[in-house]
């Protein structure tokens, strides 16, 4: 492990990397999501990474700010990234006009003592105040849009937000599809297999690809409260596709899901998004957040996709902050040396010294999502 502590304290800071510490100071924030568990923290980490949660409580003033540490090859130094999804601060009793000056400065202290050159981090478009726990800690930057369904809405008024065609789909694919309850071994492995082979046929990023026990884990966790849901087809009682969901605090987040190739003409998926739709509504749930385009794009037929149920759009983010100058422009140079070419320091790729510059195109593709 990066860090050889279980719970380091300094002022009112701690940095905490034990499941029932964690678990607790989560538990206080408001609007916390999965992606701030323990739990996901420990399914998502690469080999080398290292989960802590900064917590810093002062006052009535509670924030928790969930990362993940890693080595910078070749040095001593380290940086700091997200987990795949929405993260990012969450708090309590955190207002418009709360005064961060304390936060942020034990905050640079703490990174600076660790070595830690860099953080990049996913912001998640649903918790409000994040502009107000970060503000002055390097910057954020908006990228493209993610979709949302209004669940305070009834669910009449949420359909009629639907485009004509996919209504017509949805009423094709109840007469085709039905939907189960996918949290059995045999529909989980022929999920996993889908969804590793759509990722094939898209290109994707290797962080979109996932070993086996990632997806056990998700779906057995108590904490993440993630569920995979099936369409099976009546007639021949294949797996025509699947999804997975989660849901905390009021809101549901389409996670994962996946196709089989001969029913792409008819895709389940937008059956089983309006079936999560419904089921949450009648729970009291708040907000339905499809995400984005491929890559936090909103100009591709991903995003479009999903454009199609509303256009309640909220505005994806991330937070990039260089904590060390110095040694920042240092790993700078070290990657122009090495890779003789000129950095293009107006990508917003972040950290740049991480970007690979073997395929220029690929990179500008994939450039506003961070490192990893």
């Amino acid at each position: 492990p990066l860090f050889c502590y279980i719970i380091y304290k300094t002022g009112d800071m701690r940095v905490i990397q034990d499941r029932n510490a964690w678990t607790q100071v989560i538990d206080q924030c408001e609007q916390a999501d999965f992606y701030h568990t323990y739990d996901y923290h420990q399914i998502s980490k690469k080999t080398g990474e290292s989960p802590i949660l900064i917590q810093y409580e002062k006052g009535d003033a509670f924030i928790a700010l969930p990362l993940l540490v890693r080595d910078i090859e070749g040095s001593t130094l380290k940086d700091a990234t997200s987990v795949y999804g929405y993260a990012g601060p969450v708090g309590k009793n955190i207002g418009p006009d709360f005064k961060n000056e304390q936060f942020r400065k034990q905050l640079n202290e703490f990174l600076k003592d660790n070595q830690i050159v860099s953080v990049f981090s996913r912001l998640h478009p649903f918790i409000t105040k994040q502009d107000a726990i970060l503000r002055g800690i390097g910057k954020i930057v908006p990228h493209g849009n993610v979709v949302n369904i209004d669940l305070t809405q009834s669910l009449e008024q949420q359909k009629q937000q639907y485009n004509r065609r996919l209504r017509t789909y949805i009423n094709k694919e109840a007469k085709e599809y039905d939907i189960i309850d996918g949290v059995q071994e045999k529909y989980v492995d022929e999920f996993i297999g889908t969804y590793c082979e759509n990722m094939k046929r898209l290109h994707a990023k290797p962080n979109y690809f996932f070993g086996k026990q990632y997806f056990y884990k998700l779906l057995g966790s108590g904490r993440i409260h993630a569920e995979l849901l099936v369409a099976q087809h009546k007639k021949s009682g294949d797996f025509a596709g699947g999804a997975i969901f989660t849901k905390n605090n009021g809101t549901v987040q389409y996670h994962l899901s996946g196709v089989k190739s001969e029913y792409f003409h008819l895709n389940p998926i937008k059956l089983l998004i309006d079936h999560v739709r419904k089921k949450c509504t009648e729970e009291g749930c708040v907000n339905f957040n499809l995400g984005g385009g491929l890559n936090g794009q909103d100009d591709d037929s991903l995003f479009y996709f999903k454009s199609g149920f509303s256009k309640d759009f909220r505005k994806f983010c991330t937070w990039q902050h260089i904590v060390d100058d110095t040694q920042y422009e240092k790993l700078l140079k070290q990657k122009e040396v090495q890779n003789a070419t000129e950095i293009n320091k107006n990508s917003c790729f972040f950290p740049l010294y991480r970007q690979d510059f073997t395929n220029k195109t690929e990179v500008s593709k994939i450039n506003c999502l961070g490192d990893d």
